[in-house]
């Protein structure tokens, strides 16, 4: 029986395999979260009981792995719900309003926008343009949408749906700020 060069090859082939040593890749290593944030994209909500205290300002800041959105409240920041939405709507109407970004949050607190004699404590400027937004990485705009029945609601318009989190800070002063973080990515 003769022997070609093509099968000679193979031959070759199949004892070097048999030969060769066998390496076992190791699993996949988890990768750690992005700046160790673990805050997922679901609902922050709480609720209590407090005197409602007005709602003085809106600023925003920017960090090195997030957004930050801050609410001041002149006194107790009360409850909040801060969520995804698919339609950011004015509250009392429901009139959807735009938002510039990917995703849209919800905030609603339980602090209006004026006092017990019913007289403006925030009344901003530009009710569309809470913030500017130039250079943020996440946050694309933050408007107010409203205040009824002693709530007010802000519209956050961000690049994406990304993890996020709230939660309340005493200050300034006597009173406290409810913070909301908008990570860059997941």
């Amino acid at each position: 029986m003769r022997t070609t060069p093509r099968a000679l090859l193979a031959s070759a082939l199949l004892a070097g395999l048999a030969l060769a040593p066998v390496t076992l890749a190791a699993p996949a290593a988890t990768a750690a979260p992005y700046c160790g944030i673990t805050w997922g994209s679901l609902p922050k909500v709480t609720g209590y009981d407090t005197e409602p205290a007005p709602l003085t300002d809106v600023r925003a800041g920017r960090h090195s792995c997030f957004d930050r959105v801050v609410l001041d409240v002149s006194g107790d920041a009360g409850e909040y719900s801060v969520r995804y939405v698919s339609t950011y709507r004015a509250p009392g109407s429901g009139q959807a309003l735009s938002l510039r970004g990917g995703a849209k949050i919800e905030v609603v607190v339980g602090n209006p926008t004026y006092d017990g004699d019913g007289d403006p404590v925030y009344d901003p400027r530009r009710p569309a343009e809470l913030v500017g937004t130039d250079g943020y990485r996440t946050l694309r705009q933050a408007r107010l949408g409203g205040s009824y029945e002693g709530q007010t609601s802000i519209g956050l318009g961000v690049r994406a749906r990304l993890p996020m989190r709230a939660f309340v800070l005493d200050g300034p002063g006597s009173g406290q700020r409810l913070v909301i973080d908008v990570a860059h990515r997941w």
